[in-house]
């Protein structure tokens, strides 16, 4: 089974910048969908974009469209999720999930059975 490492995340001032990286170990990520997910104190975990590896298609959150990218790089087995004029209320967890088998991205946390141990994002004021 696929196991998901995310790293990149770390403490920036508001209007800053970050690259996260989410590399699966083990099987290839061709035709899954790997989604980012974010977690913050007190609040439920929500997804911020996702990609489906097979065809490329992509999908950012609102809050996220015009800030954050999401792309993949199939011969490094990674999915990067670059983040500019980052606010401090994008602090949180940044989670990559993956779920089994060759399925569409959903925007349901529970849908999804392979996550990373998740990287901190802090953005400051």
């Amino acid at each position: 089974q696929v196991q998901l490492v995310e790293s990149g995340g770390g403490s920036v001032q508001a209007g800053g910048s970050l690259r996260l990286s989410c590399v699966a170990n083990g099987d290839p990520i061709s035709r899954k969908c790997i989604a980012w997910f974010r977690q913050a104190p007190g609040k439920e975990r929500e997804r911020v974009a996702s990609i489906y590896t097979g065809h490329g298609g992509t999908y950012e959150a609102d809050f996220a469209k015009g800030r954050f990218t999401i792309s993949q790089d199939k011969a490094k087995n990674t999915v990067y999720l670059q983040m500019s004029s980052l606010k401090p209320e994008d602090s949180a967890i940044y989670y990559c999930a993956t779920r089994d088998g060759d399925l569409p991205c959903s925007p349901l946390p529970q849908v999804y059975n392979v996550w990373g141990q998740g990287t901190q994002v802090t953005v400051s004021s």
